[in-house]
């Protein structure tokens, strides 16, 4: 889809720089990052949430872009830290109080306030980000407000612009007129169309980038991700809209469960 024409030559990733244990399962296709929200900075909310995701076996944590707020949930789980945030200057002191992963977006809950996120703001974001922080991964959400086309032409530029990760989006522009199992797959098809999409132009073009789906996924839909091309999951309003630890984590378990497990199990011949 891309109508750019070049031949894109990669830059040395950061993946490797992450704990072993995030490129082992971004490799295997099965991360799972639960999310906090990158406006939410209640302490009490943010710690359940941590909480819930150790105990149900996440891999990582993504929260908003404050160090006090990193340096408090570092006391209650050792899962590694991804901080969201769309200026690039907060970065900096969240990696100085402990992330280990920097993401611009998702952009989520600015669609709720009537902001939108333009290709050309995205670009510079990374841009700008990439000049303070050089040296740290970087995840850069991909927004789903511009066509799909648009999408896959940004996402191959952001990787040329040193993006490590590139995070797809949209759950909150699905509107599912089904309950139940339908109602859970109308919700996930921006973001795994997206997924999809993307994927195949990275496929195109030898492009060795991971690519993880967000915003609006559940135990159902999140293998169906991963079959579209993502090496991993992000979750939040799915575990967020729980109440109790118990519940939380346990939504938490059965989703890593199901990235932990092909969707197509292969029959293997007695010969």
């Amino acid at each position: 889809m891309s109508q750019s024409g070049y031949t894109y030559t990669m830059s040395m990733s950061l993946i490797h720089q992450l704990p072993q244990k995030v490129q082992k399962e971004l490799e295997k296709k099965s991360l799972l990052k639960v999310i906090s929200g990158l406006n939410n900075f209640d302490v009490n909310s943010v710690t359940m949430i941590s909480k819930a995701a150790s105990l149900g076996g996440a891999d990582m944590i993504d929260m908003a872009c404050k160090p006090e707020l990193i340096e408090s949930i570092t006391k209650v789980t050792s899962l590694p830290i991804c901080v969201s945030a769309v200026e690039p200057a907060l970065f900096v002191d969240a990696v100085n109080a402990g992330a280990t992963l920097i993401e611009i977006g998702n952009f989520d809950s600015f669609y709720k306030k009537g902001i939108i996120f333009t290709a050309e703001q995205v670009l510079n974001l990374t841009k700008q980000t990439k000049e303070l922080l050089p040296n740290i991964p970087l995840s850069v959400t991909v927004p789903h407000i511009i066509t799909l086309d648009q999408q896959v032409d940004l996402a191959v530029k952001l990787v040329k612009e040193g993006a490590d990760i590139i995070q797809t989006e949209g759950g909150t522009s699905s509107k599912p007129f089904s309950a139940g199992i339908q109602g859970c797959l109308e919700k996930s098809v921006p973001t795994l169309a997206a997924t999809y999409a993307i994927n195949q132009e990275f496929l195109n073009n030898s492009i060795d980038i991971h690519i993880m789906s967000a915003s609006g996924l559940s135990q159902v839909t999140a293998p169906l991700a991963i079959s579209c091309g993502a090496s991993a999951i992000g979750v939040g309003s799915v575990i967020n809209k729980l109440d109790d630890l118990v519940s939380m984590s346990t939504v938490v378990r059965g989703i890593k469960e199901k990235l932990e497990k092909p969707l197509i199990k292969k029959k293997s011949l007695n010969m």
